[in-house]
């Protein structure tokens, strides 16, 4: 039968289950990545499994997110994480080295392979022709112990890419136009494969842009196939010898198709405060810029930079303008500097930041009160800059860089000719600061700072779960709703005692106060609950202050997998007017737990109001089993799969 290219490579990496859309399989993972915000959790977990030694072909814990070190949190957390990499058998990124994906990306990821990240936007190693899915970190834990990576089959859309890009539109144009069009839920459930002739003028870095900012339509995956543009990336790295062509069988069967003209784009720009709300840049034009923000996982490549130092080149930065560029990994870093691109950027007024995800995740250059921050990120969620009223707006590096000259949202096509590029003949390598695994771990010693604190017990589910409405919240609520970034709550990720208390802390300050005094309860809200990072600490923090369930309208992937590896209830409402009648405060109770999910259908009371109505859920035997008692770690230690 022929098979497009991401259904190959599931196929090919099938443990369990049938490649139908919406049934449960399971995917051998060859690779693993982790974080710092998430990978203390993770390695925390991968503990409490028992083993001695990771079990994936090589697994990765980078050091990007928490770098600042304002207190002592931060740098025991690499500590940590250094020491347990040794102890394990993982390979380690120091801090500088740069940002996961893009580190991944220039020396580590290969065509055809699968790779597991806590971080949702693992998505970007799709550039390569590999299938890259983002996780919780209890399931990528399980993943490094050996265990498959259980999740719905996704259905297939094949973005077909026609013509070419015209001068000034980018990669990050045609992401955007995919969210303008497909919207922050359009991807849920989905793989996002792109085909058609255009592809192939596209660079491993653009691709890299758009499969990373799939993320934002919900996706699952996103992948390109490995072609002659991947070869010659890797012939830059000096990995041509990993290089095999992968693309789908000829007259492949797609569940959807989208076609987008490339040669019909123009400079796009996402206005506040979603990445889906979409325009032309043009259409913007003159509103007044206080900050620019270059880098982030999405736009940080050595091609990116270099286009902004082409275009900055013997012109100064707005008088009222802040730019600040984040480079992507060390390699860029350097290679900016020994191609003239960072003398450039310098003499502009450019201020120069770490290898790090640094602002997009709110840690530093948080924007001034009501004055707008354009930048290459790739969300826009609110408040996610540090400040709850922030106006973000996003852009490819060369909106970016016109906004930086002008002082206002600029076109860049205004600016006449696109400066030309020079690629070099091979990019600088080198791997000093990516600690390999040691042969014998014997007399290594994880050590843990007292901030760090161990997992908190996780109870079977109850016959009768009940409590109040705690919290009744819309649409597209996101894991920054739910549990905030930023440099006050970042350091906390490895104390869920500590961090809980910031639980919902942007939508009711009262909330983690009010879930304790009421012994927890349940959480109300619309669609697409829990969209954007995967950070698991969203849902372990709702489960610390006792949240029992979460019904919902519909949930984002990643958050309702966490949701069940917590132990907490992800259930659905069978008609979606019952959402209306819903009430903060209103007593609800289920019983018969956890037969009722066995039989498809939870009748929920509402105590305050006297009324019933029907819950639905998504929940496979092993999932109702993984709640049933009380979250994956305990299901698990008991032998499960």
């Amino acid at each position: 039968m022929a098979r497009n290219l991401a259904y190959k490579i599931l196929a090919e990496h099938l443990v369990f289950g049938r490649l139908v859309p919406g049934q449960e399989i399971a995917i051998r993972m060859d690779q693993t990545l982790t974080q710092d915000a998430t990978g203390t959790m993770a390695y925390l977990q991968f503990e409490a499994l028992g083993l001695s030694r990771v079990r994936t072909e090589f697994s990765v814990s980078y050091m990007d997110h928490n770098l600042l070190q304002t207190s002592f949190e931060n740098a025991d957390d690499h500590r940590y994480l250094q020491t347990a990499a040794a102890k394990y058998g993982v390979y380690f990124s120091r801090p500088g080295n740069g940002i996961c994906h893009q580190v991944h990306l220039e020396r580590l990821g290969l065509p055809g392979k699968t790779l597991l990240g806590s971080d949702s936007h693992t998505l970007t190693i799709g550039a390569l022709g590999s299938l890259g899915i983002g996780a919780g970190g209890l399931d990528v834990a399980l993943a490094m112990g050996g265990n498959p990576f259980y999740l719905p089959t996704p259905r297939v859309l094949l973005v077909r890419l026609r013509g070419r890009l015209g001068p000034w539109v980018t990669a990050k144009d045609i992401a955007l136009e995919l969210l303008r069009r497909l919207s922050v839920k359009g991807g849920v459930g989905k793989v996002l494969e792109f085909g058609g002739d255009g592809v192939a003028h596209l660079t491993v870095s653009g691709r890299a842009t758009i499969a990373n900012m799939c993320a934002e339509l919900g996706a699952t995956s996103a992948i390109f196939p490995s072609d002659e543009q991947t070869l010659a990336y890797l012939r830059l790295q000096g990995r041509q010898e990993g290089w095999c062509p992968l693309a789908p069988d000829p007259e492949a069967a797609y569940h959807e198709v989208l076609e987008i003209d490339l040669e019909t784009l123009e400079p796009l720009i996402a206005q506040p405060s979603s990445p889906d709300n979409v325009v032309p840049a043009r259409e913007l034009r003159k509103l007044p810029v206080a900050q620019v923000c270059v880098g982030g996982c999405c736009n940080s490549s050595y091609r990116d930079l270099m286009s902004v130092a082409a275009i900055l080149e013997g012109k100064r930065v707005h008088k009222d303008v802040s730019l600040t560029i984040s480079p992507g990994s060390r390699q860029v870093y350097q290679m900016i500097a020994r191609h003239g691109g960072l003398a450039a950027l310098l003499s502009s007024g450019a201020r120069i930041l770490e290898t790090a995800c640094g602002p997009c995740i709110g840690m530093g250059q948080v924007p001034p009160t009501g004055e707008a921050s354009v930048r290459s990120f790739n969300r826009n969620f609110p408040g996610r800059s540090g400040h709850p009223q922030d106006r973000v707006y996003l852009a490819s590096p060369e909106v970016c860089a016109a906004t930086a000259l002008f002082g206002q949202i600029t076109d860049p096509r205004e600016l006449g000719h696109h400066p030309k590029l020079h690629e070099p003949e091979a990019y600088l390598v080198d791997d000093s600061m990516i600690i390999p695994p040691v042969e014998n771990a014997e007399g290594i010693e994880v050590i843990k700072g007292p901030n760090i604190k161990p997992l908190p017990d996780q109870e079977p589910l109850s016959c009768r779960v009940q409590g109040p409405v705690l919290l009744l919240v819309g649409d597209d609520i996101t894991t920054d709703h739910i549990l905030p970034g930023g440099p006050k709550v970042l350091p906390l990720r490895s104390n869920i005692p500590a961090i809980s208390q910031f639980a919902f802390a942007q939508l009711d300050p009262g909330f983690a106060e009010r879930s304790r005094a009421a012994g927890g309860g349940f959480i109300v809200a619309g669609a697409n609950y829990g969209q954007g990072s995967s950070r698991e600490h969203a849902s372990l923090a709702s489960h610390y202050l006792g949240v029992k369930a979460v019904i919902a309208k519909s949930f984002a992937r990643i958050h309702h997998a966490n949701l069940v590896n917590s132990g907490i209830l992800p259930l659905t409402f069978g008609d979606e007017t019952d959402y209306q009648a819903l009430g903060q405060g209103d007593q609800l109770q289920i019983e018969g737990l956890p037969q009722a999910l066995m039989d498809g259908s939870v009748t929920i009371k509402n105590l305050t109001k006297g009324t019933t109505f029907q819950a639905k859920h998504a929940l496979g035997e092993r999932q109702i089993a993984i709640i049933a008692n009380g979250g994956s770690l305990n299901y698990f230690r008991q032998g499960g799969r």
